[in-house]
């Protein structure tokens, strides 16, 4: 499985706004078009798009907030696989991958990310790969996980 992150141009971008979850998981995750309109908005977001095989299969989002904490935070705020490609074994690599890339770019010994308590699915794939709760709530109300970089 080749995985592959890449930005969001005019080449792809019309691709990436027809990524969608499942209806289920609409209420967890805001569409691709609120997270570009966010990242057009706010310099710090890195939308970047998702591929397998050289197939978009989903969309993430992350940045570095330095007001937050004593040193700023990594936040892994959007992550999506796309409703026709769940369910075939991509979301563990890919966010493996994913923070992998996150960890070279920020040098970070965090990544912090957001999710609303209910959101099982997420939770536990979240927590396979190491991530953990802190406690915290972010200003939306979701609860706040952690994953500290060895």
């Amino acid at each position: 499985m080749k995985i592959e992150f890449k930005i969001i141009d005019s080449f792809n971008k019309e691709e990436v706004l027809k990524l969608n979850v499942k209806s289920s998981q609409r209420g967890f995750v805001e569409t691709t078009k609120e997270c570009l309109d966010e990242s057009d908005e706010l310099s710090l977001w890195r939308p970047t798009a998702i591929y397998v095989d050289d197939i978009l299969v989903g969309f993430a989002m992350y940045g570095f907030w330095k007001y937050e904490g004593d040193y700023g935070r990594v936040w892994l705020d959007r992550f999506l696989i796309d409703e026709h490609y769940q369910g075939h074994g991509y979301a563990k690599p890919i966010l493996s991958s994913l923070i992998n890339k996150i960890i070279e770019e920020y040098k970070c010994k965090e990544i912090y990310l957001s999710l609303y308590e209910d959101n099982e699915i997420a939770c536990k794939l979240y927590k396979k790969l190491g991530f953990d709760f802190n406690g915290e709530l972010d200003i939306n109300g979701e609860k706040v996980m952690v994953l500290g970089v060895l």
